[in-house]
């Protein structure tokens, strides 16, 4: 018989425990791609220069995201692994540490706001008026920012439960808010003023905030977690334990705003349209990526509580089974990226230029999807067993030792149809880092636990 008080995580058959623990989240982040995306398609049709000033303003946003994803990732693994070991106190004292903390990230970009916005926009163009647009957009999504690192942060509390449904729904809610809120505000429907690229940002931090309170009322509901006023007050040992997987991921995240940034630093020697196709590229891809960083997330708690457990074979299985869900939501990609790139780029009214630099970059782009899949599959199994610094430094080697430097010297010396082959270089040394690592860990903690189990 199983036991009443045994989590799903520790006894249901892998197969289906991934995927009902993945789809809600794969779901939800698909949503969350649709309201980025359709929030580029409003802008694109408002003006060229107002798409190019978002995709500037990317990098910026990223690292909002950053340090709220990497923190949650944190408590996600923790939060897992405290119950696994039956350790409800601190599973309760990791999960109230981290709304702290989620309040102090939101402080450190809103204080970044009001002195760093405009000085990033000048850093790229001289243009006033892409200045103007840049710094309106950014600043309201920087200073309102407040409901994304609430909304994230109680969203992997409950994940990390084993409830995926409700984070689905709280995505849902803050998306169909985001994409109702855009036409209105952007282009001044049913009376509301014309806002442009400002009512853009308004739109979005709006469906933020609604996903945020409705996080903060599934939390207060789950039997799993309970949190008092003493879980509030910040403990050095539960902080360390957050950060020990999430200062990681926050780093990966990070060094990808640096990326984008210098790669815009980049694209715009040749022209605003090429940094225009790029932002566009990053919406498009979302579409394919963030199913597997949902399956991703998924997985994570899934390793956690097994490793918490000592059941080293379900730890295994779900790798396997991680693995071939990745890959085929990548062929997916690689063959819409290959065979219908037109299409996909006159969604967001591509002139002819963006076009002729679009369809050659799309096809280049998925060449490495595949081996991206493996790579963040396997990256699951280093932040759920607590080694997420592995993470950080395949990402390090993908972004900074190869794919910046490979962009800056195929684009200086072969023209930009060229530049686009650094990312198939750069994610090959990522994902022939990701099977190394995974034979040490396999090797050092698996293979003993499975010893142990004999």
């Amino acid at each position: 018989m199983q036991p009443a008080q045994e989590n799903k995580m520790g006894v249901m058959p892998i197969t289906p425990l991934v995927l009902s623990m993945s789809f809600p989240i794969m779901l939800s982040m698909l949503v969350q791609a649709l309201y980025n995306v359709v929030d580029s398609l409003f802008v694109a049709h408002y003006s060229h220069k107002a798409l190019t000033a978002v995709a500037l303003a990317f990098p910026m946003q990223s690292l909002v995201i950053a340090l709220s994803v990497g923190t949650s990732i944190g408590v996600n693994s923790l939060v897992s692994r405290k119950l696994g070991a039956k350790d409800q106190a601190g599973a309760n004292k990791a999960a109230g540490n981290s709304i702290v903390l989620a309040v102090l990230g939101w402080a450190f970009f809103a204080i970044l706001a009001l002195f760093f916005t405009k000085p990033f926009f000048t850093f790229f163009t001289d243009d006033p008026e892409l200045i103007k647009m840049g710094t309106q957009y950014l600043f309201v999504c920087l200073f309102l920012s407040l409901g994304i690192f609430v909304d994230i942060n109680n969203e992997r509390i409950l994940q990390s439960t084993g409830d995926t449904v409700r984070p689905m729904i709280i995505q849902f809610s803050g998306a169909i808010t985001n994409i109702i809120l855009d036409p209105i505000m952007i282009f001044g429907l049913f009376g509301f003023p014309r806002l442009g690229i400002l009512g853009a940002a308004i739109a979005t931090v709006v469906g933020q905030h609604v996903a945020a309170l409705l996080s903060i009322y599934y939390v207060r509901k789950n039997k799993e977690i309970t949190i008092t006023k003493e879980d509030f007050k910040l403990d050095k040992r539960i902080v360390k334990d957050i950060y020990i997987v999430g200062v990681p991921s926050i780093f990966m995240q990070a060094i990808g705003t640096l990326l984008t940034t210098s790669l815009n630093k980049i694209l715009i020697a040749f022209g605003t349209d090429a940094v225009a196709v790029f932002g566009i590229y990053f919406r498009l891809q979302s579409f394919i990526f963030m199913p597997i960083f949902g399956l991703n997330s998924g997985m994570i708690p899934i390793i956690g509580y097994n490793y918490g457990a000592r059941k080293p074979k379900r730890i295994m299985k779900t790798i396997n089974v991680g693995i071939v869900i990745a890959l085929i939501i990548m062929a997916i990609g690689f063959a819409l990226f290959t065979f219908m790139p037109h299409i996909l780029l006159r969604w967001f009214n591509a002139s002819g230029e963006m076009l002729a630099i679009g369809v050659v970059a799309l096809r280049r782009l998925s060449m490495c999807f595949l081996m991206a899949g493996v790579s963040i599959a396997l990256s699951a199994l280093f932040q759920g067993m607590g080694n997420g610094y592995y993470s950080l430094i395949i990402s390090i080697t993908r972004q900074l030792v190869f794919l910046l430097p490979a962009a800056y010297f195929l684009g200086r010396f072969f023209g930009l149809d060229a530049l686009w082959y650094s990312f198939f270089i750069a994610e090959f040394s990522a994902f022939f880092l990701s099977l190394l690592f995974f034979s040490r860990i396999h090797r050092n903690h698996i293979k003993p636990l499975l010893k142990a189990a004999l």
